[in-house]
């Protein structure tokens, strides 16, 4: 019975460790967005496309760090998404938790994608490579 309980722990605890691990980290990503998701006008620039939900408490802590962004870069801009009313797009783009935030391209592909609330400065530095690309 202690082993059982032994590797029950040991197991939960590489989990967990793999999940904070992948959580908040930009990701290389790759295909492209259904038609009409973005705005007119969107792809002028780099777009921060955040899937969101009202009842989703670490999307608000996303588009505070997508805000202070979009003020200090030129050329980037934040589009949430209601991530229930376009379930379609949802299934699509594969997005299986929220807070989920795509960074789309000038060309409108998806170039990174993060699961989580992504740390500052690691987006920061990530949406200035996809900007000069």
């Amino acid at each position: 019975m202690t082993y059982l309980v032994l590797a029950v722990l040991a197991v939960a605890t590489v989990a967990g460790l793999l999940y904070r691990a992948r959580y908040g980290r930009l990701r290389t990503s790759a295909g492209d967005l259904p038609p009409g998701l973005l705005p007119p006008g969107a792809s002028d620039g780099v777009v921060l496309l955040h899937f969101t939900s009202a009842t989703c408490a670490p999307c608000r802590q996303v588009k505070a760090v997508c805000a202070d962004l979009v003020q200090t870069l030129p050329g980037v801009r934040h589009v949430e998404v209601d991530a229930d009313a376009h379930l379609d797009a949802v299934k699509s783009l594969d997005i299986w938790r929220l807070p989920t935030l795509l960074i789309v391209d000038r060309g409108g592909n998806i170039a990174r994608r993060s699961v989580g609330v992504p740390d500052r400065s690691e987006l920061r530095r990530t949406v200035t490579e996809v900007m000069a690309a």
